[in-house]
C-alpha cells in the first residue's frame, strides 16, 4: 500500500514536471551520484533538482531500503520502533520504506541540510505519512540525532567526506537501537558499507544483516563485494531517461543492519564471541546458479567464510527450498 501511495505522489510530481527541466537535472543529479565527493554543498540545490531526484531516484532508493529494513525485520520477529530518525534522508525514500515495513506506525524524524528536498517529501508524504517531521539540520558538526529506536542512512555516505561519513556512522550507533545504512551496491559503496559496519561493531553494537556473524568480512576488497538487488519498476521518466524498454530494473545495493545488545535475539553472540545454542542461518551472496538436478549456492556463513553448497535433487525436502532461494536470502547452516 505505501509504495502504490508512493508511486502514485510521484506520478503526480511529474504531471506539473517540464520533460526538458526533469531530463537535465537528472543528467546532472546522475553525474553527481557516480562522481567524486562533495560536501560543499547539498546534492539537490532546487525544487527541479529535488523533483527530478524524486522521480527518478526515489523508487530504486525506497526498494533497496525496504529489502535491507525486510532482512532487519526477519531476525527482530515480533519487534517494531516506536521512534526513527533518517539520517540524510532528504525526500525521505527510507522513511516510506520504514512505514511500509511497520505499518502499525512510527514516528519519524527525517533530518537533511537540502531545504529543498525536504519541502518536497513533506509534500509528498502528507497525505500518506502525515505524522512525519521534516527539519533541516547539518548531518555532520550540526546538533546531534535524537535518540530513537531505529536510524536510518540510505544513499548518504557517498556524498560525505571520510571523515564525515565516520561521524555519521558514529551518531547512528550513538542514537539508535538499531542502525540500518544502505549504499549503491558498487565496489567503492561496498567499501562505505564495510567501512561503517567496522565502526559499528567497534561501538558494541551487534550485525544481524546480511552478514550471519561479527567477524571480519571474508570477502578481499578488488577483487569482489558484497552487494544484493532489489527490482524496481521503472517510471515513464525513467524509460525515456535511459532509453529503456523494459518496465523494471534491478537496484543492486549494499547494506548493513545493526542493533544494540539488549536489541538482539536471544543467544546472539556479542561482538567477538561465539554463538551458544543453535546454528544461525547463512546468507545467500550470489544469485542461485540452478542446473539439471541441482543447485549451487554461495553462502557466507556463521564461522565468518565464503563457501559453495551444492544441493542436489536427493536431498527432497532441501532441494526444493533451494530452487525458491533468492539472491540475499537466508540458507539453514546445516542440511541433513
Amino acid at each position: 500500500m505505501h509504495e502504490q501511495n508512493l508511486r502514485a505522489a510521484l506520478d503526480a510530481l511529474l504531471d506539473g514536471l517540464p520533460p526538458r527541466e526533469a531530463t537535465a537535472a537528472v543528467d546532472r543529479l546522475i553525474a553527481s551520484y557516480r562522481g567524486a565527493t562533495q560536501t560543499h554543498a547539498p546534492v539537490l540545490r532546487n525544487a527541479a533538482d529535488a523533483a527530478a531526484y524524486a522521480a527518478y531516484r526515489m523508487p530504486a532508493t525506497y526498494g533497496a531500503a525496504s529489502a535491507a529494513l525486510a532482512a532487519l525485520a526477519a531476525r527482530l520477529p515480533g519487534w517494531s520502533p516506536a521512534t526513527h530518525t533518517d539520517l540524510g534522508g532528504g525526500t525521505g525514500a527510507a522513511t516510506w520504506a520504514v512505514a511500509g515495513t511497520w505499518p502499525q506506525g512510527c514516528a519519524s524524524t527525517v533530518l537533511d541540510w537540502a531545504e529543498p528536498a525536504l519541502a518536497l517529501g513533506a509534500e509528498l508524504a502528507r497525505a500518506a505519512l502525515p505524522g512525519v517531521s521534516w527539519r533541516r539540520a547539518r548531518l555532520a558538526g550540526g546538533e546531534e540525532p535524537p535518540q530513537a529506536d531505529l536510524v536510518t542512512v540510505s544513499y548518504v555516505l557517498g556524498e560525505l567526506t571520510e571523515a564525515d561519513r565516520a561521524e555519521v556512522v558514529a551518531a547512528a550507533a550513538r542514537s539508535g537501537r538499531a542502525v540500518v545504512l544502505v549504499e549503491p551496491g558498487t565496489p567503492e559503496g561496498y567499501l562505505r558499507v564495510r567501512a561503517a559496519r567496522d565502526a559499528l561493531l567497534a561501538a558494541g553494537l551487534t550485525v544481524l544483516a546480511p552478514c550471519p556473524h561479527d567477524a571480519r568480512c571474508p570477502i578481499e576488497p578488488g577483487r569482489d563485494w558484497c552487494h544484493f538487488a532489489a527490482r524496481v519498476s521503472r517510471s515513464s521518466l525513467h524509460r525515456r531517461i535511459k532509453g529503456a524498454t523494459l518496465p523494471y530494473e534491478d537496484e543492486k545495493y549494499s547494506y548493513v543492519a545493526a542493533v544494540r545488545p539488549e536489541l538482539a535475539p536471544s543467544g546472539e553472540a556479542s561482538p567477538g564471541e561465539a554463538s551458544p545454542g543453535e546454528a544461525a542461518a547463512s546468507r545467500v551472496v550470489r544469485r542461485p546458479q540452478i542446473r539439471k538436478g541441482q543447485v549451487l549456492l554461495d553462502l557466507c556463513t556463521p564461522a565468518g567464510e565464503l563457501t559453495r553448497t551444492t544441493v542436489t535433487k536427493r536431498h527432497r525436502d532441501a532441494y526444493r527450498r533451494a530452487r525458491d532461494t533468492d539472491w540475499g536470502d537466508s540458507w539453514p547452516a546445516s542440511e541433513d
